[in-house]
């Protein structure tokens, strides 16, 4: 049975803070758009109908919300055992019970240094807490969103209709990617995505109906500002007046790089000011406390800012359990401050030729990476003398719940007015509210009117072949004027670029693979470049993307990606299948780009035998440890890995020629120590295996891996075979399709070890494991910690000498374990410390016990760090030793105080204040000081001595 036709366009603002449902007829008009007042629970008693449904989700405790989070109607990924609310309800209960609420969902989703596909919201929350993925969570917004319609419009179901979803324009494409994958999680497939800055103007336009042309008649271009709960959005629209009075061709021309700075950062610094008040003049309350002031000063900012606001309003927070009353403060926030606080704040007075600071600011959320300067003033400086070319805009809209105060709209038209030396022109938005949502419906109708007129069109020049293709266009544009449904063209707001291999020394080097201004729906095929890869095997393709001018080039044109303003896009990974029946076949392959219907970059390999052989490249989005950018591509064919390398192909070619010596399919004539001397054959070729990068490792781990199964000729080929593959794995995250490569090697975990009698393969066997451990997933690691332990008693009872392996190497492994409940950690870190009571026992404990607790997880597991309260214990383990004596206890407890900005790892500055004051009397490196007193990155030789080994060149820890 075909679906229905649709009948209705509806656009949807999936914004940080509310969501926004608007649609409108298909046959009709944008006069006749009109919003969904979406049900939700306000009380426990009583469901509410409105336009906005805060966009937060309360994750309760069994029982605490009856059977009223089933009404109006059940969340997904909810339960008798895990229930939750969302909307109104939900943001009420969070207010007072911070750490059961899901917000800045959106915000999660658009950030790459976690996998947004885990359970990891609430942020900090503790293990009573059912936790839910960003994905999830804006998943069920859009499921409430469906049922809401669906009841409203029974004969229209919203799955049937032409919906489209607003994004911020500087998303990139993962996170595109994971919007269009929530819709479909909540049963809307075919989704249209648009930008929120384009979808806000639409509604402009629209409004100014038969008087548009006359309305912008002396603009030329016009900067939309659009600050929501999460992003500020930067766009520049160039106007040019039509001939004979039609409407003005509207292209949009620059968009901003992504800026993770709007309300919620607002939200902190009115927390951060109040904060004193509550906790004592330049103390800190703790962390449930001041997630509960935040939610407060949210409410309490969006009334003070809103018209006919109150001169001020009383911040109260509830004490917790016995003490509710008795530790219940409040404090006043009046509207001059939070103005000020804003206005100051975020729109300081600056200089177009400003530029953002580097310098770490105050304002640092529960774990979301914010910008280092919040002055939005100075990102938009910053923005305009990279794409405004001299001459910046006359015009301005401004969009989101912001605008709503005078001060800030006049301190930022004032900004405007002192760069351009003459006066700009504010263009009105009744509803910023809303205007994305109605926008967004509105462009809705035009793509479905563009169409309808495109297959009118084409029949009347089947029936009329005299007809000239001018009549027609002209037809067309006298059709689009009396329908006053404009359309803002513009085509790719970015140029991707796909980097190619270099030497480090070199600039790096791209190949144009979508010019900015390409229209949606055209197909740019790179026909004069061919790439072979393997199929069966890892692809990988790294893309940047820049919106400045100097990088606008054309496709197929090879350029150095030298300045700055570009963005490395989450990678292009596959693994290609191979056919049955042939080992590893080459195929010779040609890259199509495209900027879809949908608003999404799409990149397949075409096979250059066969067109209608094609694979897609889908975007890596899961999160995992950050890669410096690899590129999936060589122009020779025959290359033997598709990854990039920092050496010639030549030369890895005679790398896998010497592992193919050793493990490959032909027996040959191989001498022991020429096994055992591998490594030192490849780095005569390759050079120090510490400078190998990543994409050379990566490389030389498939070669091992399609030659696993001959790793047991010998104990030697074993005990080779898992230090090399180790090495080139390790940490088992951070290149792209690590995963697959786990998968892979996980399947010769059940298989063991070939040559058990031997104590140096069990060494080699767990030094495999832990350089590899932060790839597997809890399950893996649970089991791989089961049996590690067994082999650990047997070795503590034979007094650390074991046909198993060193007891050290088994220690150094348990300690690697970040995946497994922070408890069991817990647990192993207590057995460690009373097995430090023994005399005998070495340092490598120390070091086991500063990884367990340690602030900094590795491969995106922030959110399974230990609690800070349960760090304590091992903390205070460590200030019981003479750090001049005893080194590795002075960094465990470095590793363990360190700061991160989260407040829901970092330890209370009390804790932090005593490690300080006993390095310094120790004498402690600086750079080790410094981590404890501020965020800082750890340098090389400190992430080696906390991992067990240095990282690839090229990954870093987030």
């Amino acid at each position: 049975m075909h679906p229905s036709r649709p009948i209705l366009a509806v656009g949807i603002d999936l914004g940080t803070s509310h969501t926004v449902v608007a649609s409108v007829p298909l046959d009709g008009a944008a006069d006749d758009i009109a919003l969904l007042d979406i049900p939700q629970r306000s009380t426990a008693g009583e469901v509410l109908s409105q336009p906005l449904l805060p966009s937060v989700r309360y994750q309760a405790a069994p029982g605490e919300l009856g059977e009223a989070w089933q009404q109006p109607w059940p969340p997904q990924e909810a339960s008798t055992d895990a229930p939750a609310v969302i909307g109104r309800w939900a943001r009420d209960l969070g207010a007072a019970v911070p750490h059961r609420l899901v917000a800045s969902a959106k915000s999660w989703l658009s950030h790459n240094g976690v996998d947004r596909t885990a359970p990891i919201l609430p942020w900090g929350a503790g293990d009573d807490v059912a936790k839910i993925s960003p994905l999830a969570a804006s998943a069920s917004y859009l499921a409430h969103v469906r049922a809401a319609w669906d009841r409203a419009h029974p004969a229209a179901p919203l799955h049937q209709q032409t919906v489209v979803l607003t994004v911020p324009a500087s998303f990139d494409e993962g996170a595109r990617a994971l919007t269009l994958e929530a819709a479909q999680l909540a049963g809307l497939s075919g989704v249209q995505l648009l930008e929120e800055p384009k979808a806000a103007f639409h509604d402009w336009l629209l409004l100014q109906g038969d008087a548009l042309a006359k309305q912008l008649e002396d603009s030329r271009l016009v900067l939309v500002v659009d600050v929501g709960g999460g992003t500020t959005d930067l766009t520049l629209i160039r106007v040019e007046a039509a001939p004979g009075g039609g409407l003005p061709a509207l292209t949009r021309t620059a968009v901003g790089d992504h800026l993770m700075l709007g309300g919620d950062n607002m939200d902190l610094a009115l927390a951060h000011q109040l904060e004193g008040a509550f906790a004592g003049e330049g103390q800190k309350l703790p962390t449930a406390r001041f997630a509960q002031l935040v939610q407060r000063c949210r409410i309490a900012k969006e009334q003070l800012l809103a018209q006919n606001a109150p001169d001020q309003l009383s911040i109260t927070l509830l004490g917790g359990g016995s003490k509710l009353l008795a530790r219940t403060q409040s404090a006043i926030l009046t509207r001059a401050q939070v103005q000020q606080s804003v206005v100051e704040g975020f729109l300081p007075q600056v200089q177009l030729s400003d530029t953002p600071g580097k310098r770490q600011g105050a304002l640092r959320g529960f774990g979301l990476p914010y910008p280092a300067d919040a002055a939005i003033s100075r990102h938009l400086a910053q923005f305009l003398a990279r794409h405004a070319g001299g001459e910046l805009p006359d015009t301005v809209l401004l969009n989101g719940g912001v605008f709503h105060a005078h001060a800030i709209v006049q301190r930022l038209t004032d900004l405007l007015t002192q760069w351009r030396g003459s006066a700009v022109r504010v263009l009105h938005n009744p509803h910023p509210d809303w205007a994305v949502a109605r926008g967004a419906a509105a462009y809705g109708l035009a793509q479905y009117q563009h169409q309808q007129q495109a297959a009118q069109a084409q029949q009347e020049s089947q029936s009329n072949p005299s007809q000239t293709q001018s009549q027609i266009a002209q037809a067309a544009i006298k059709s689009e004027v009396s329908r006053i449904v404009p359309r803002i063209g513009g085509g790719s707001a970015r140029s991707y670029w796909l980097l190619l291999p270099g030497k480090k020394e070199e600039a790096p080097q791209g190949i144009c693979l979508l010019p900015h201004g390409t229209e949606e729906g055209v197909r740019i095929v790179l026909s004069g470049r061919r790439f072979a890869l393997k199929l069966g095997q890892a692809v990988r393709f790294n893309l940047l993307a820049s919106s400045q001018s100097q990088a606008q080039g054309q496709a197929g044109q090879i350029a150095a990606l030298s300045g700055e303003g570009w963005v490395e896009l989450p990678p292009l990974s596959a693994v290609l299948p191979a056919p049955e029946g042939r080992a590893q076949p080459q195929v010779e392959v040609q890259l199509q780009a495209c900027m879809t219907e949908v608003g999404t970059l799409e990149v397949r390999c075409v096979a250059v035998q066969d067109a209608s052989q094609s694979w897609l490249l889908p975007f890596a989005v899961r999160g995992a440890v950050a890669a410096e950018a690899m590129a999936g591509s060589t122009d020779v064919p025959g290359a033997e890995s598709p990854n990039q390398l920092k050496v010639s192909v030549p030369r890895l070619t005679e790398a896998v020629a010497q592992i193919d010596r050793i493990f490959g399919t032909q027996a040959q004539e191989v001498t022991a120590k020429e096994v055992r001397q591998l490594r030192q054959s490849l780095e005569k070729l390759l050079g120090p295996r510490e400078t190998w990068d990543a994409g050379l490792l990566r490389a030389l781990f498939d070669a091992l891996l399609t030659r696993a199964k001959r790793r047991r000729r010998t104990a030697d080929h074993e005990r080779v075979w898992l230090n090399l593959a180790g090495w080139c794995l390790r940490p088992g995250a951070g290149a792209e399709l690590d995963g697959w490569r786990i998968a892979q090697v996980w399947a010769l975990y059940a298989q063991g070890l070939g040559y058990p009698k031997e104590a140096s393969n069990w060494t080699e066997w767990w030094v495999f494991w832990r350089r590899v451990a932060a790839g597997l997933n809890e399950a893996q690691q649970m089991e791989l910690l089961e049996d590690v332990a067994g082999h650990m008693q047997k070795a503590v009872q034979k007094n650390s000498k074991s046909s198993h392996g060193s007891y050290d190497d088994m220690l150094r492994l348990f300690a690697a374990m970040e995946a497994v409940p922070w408890q069991y950690r817990q647990e192993m870190g207590r057995w460690m410390l009373q097995r430090l009571k023994r005399e005998g026992e070495t340092v490598q404990t120390w070091w086991a016990i500063g990884r367990l607790a340690a602030r900094q997880s590795l491969a995106a597991n922030a959110h399974l760090v230990m609690p800070p309260e349960a760090a304590q214990e091992f903390l205070n383990a460590t200030l019981d030793q003479d750090w001049r004596k005893n080194e590795t206890a002075m960094f465990a407890a470095v590793q363990m105080a360190c700061m991160t900005g989260d407040r829901a790892r970092d330890l209370p500055d009390e804790a932090r204040a005593q490690v300080l004051e006993k390095m310094r009397s120790s004498g402690a490196p600086e750079r080790w000081i410094a981590m404890v007193e501020q965020v800082v990155q750890m340098q090389a030789e400190d992430q080696k001595r906390s991992l067990g080994d240095s990282l690839p060149p090229g990954l870093v820890l987030l």
